[in-house]
């Protein structure tokens, strides 16, 4: 696996097969990075990273400027690479809490962030609550983005969803805080 652009493209890592994750390919990486980049000011962004998994999309948000990241995972092992792997690239605004998302999302209380991404398991019983709980407790700044990447046969409905954007089974959600 590789940081596809940014500061710190071409870094390549690879996590341990203990990691339970079903990491972001690159090719859809690079994809929604380019989105990102010619609609949202990611250079000094808060961002957050649920389901962190191997923490690829951190280390993306890092090479993109990201200012602060906060990474959550509930695996002790994928908290630990995490953590291993940001030293190595010497990056340290950054947060890595182990947790259940859905625990962690519904007892949140802070600032809110400028982007949001999660990459559940496609088969989560609770997938389908995820925007709720982020408009629900104010985790976004007004204009702030949630990206939710998965199945592309499953389809959220929601006042908020903006786009979703397919690549092979996977899909991208894209949902936008409107309100003031």
């Amino acid at each position: 696996m590789r940081i596809v652009s940014g500061q710190y493209r071409g870094f390549r890592f690879d996590p341990p097969s203990k990691i339970p994750a079903r990491p972001t390919t690159d090719k859809s990486k690079e994809s929604l990075f380019n989105i990102l980049q010619s609609r949202f000011q990611l250079d000094g962004c808060n961002a957050l990273d649920l389901f962190s998994g191997t923490g690829n999309i951190a280390y993306e948000l890092a090479s993109h400027g990201a200012s602060n990241i906060t990474a959550i995972d509930q695996n002790m092992h994928s908290v630990n690479y995490i953590d291993h792997t940001f030293k190595l690239l010497k990056f340290d605004a950054v947060k890595i809490v182990r947790a259940d998302v859905f625990k962690w999302l519904k007892q949140y209380v802070g600032p809110p962030f400028d982007l949001i991404f999660a990459d559940p398991p496609y088969d989560h019983i609770a997938i389908s609550d995820l925007p709720e709980l982020v408009f629900k407790n104010n985790m976004l700044e007004k204009d702030g983005i949630l990206i939710i990447e998965h199945r592309s046969s499953f389809n959220y409905v929601h006042k908020n969803l903006l786009e979703k954007r397919d690549y092979g089974q996977s899909r991208f959600s894209f949902f936008k805080n409107l309100n003031d």
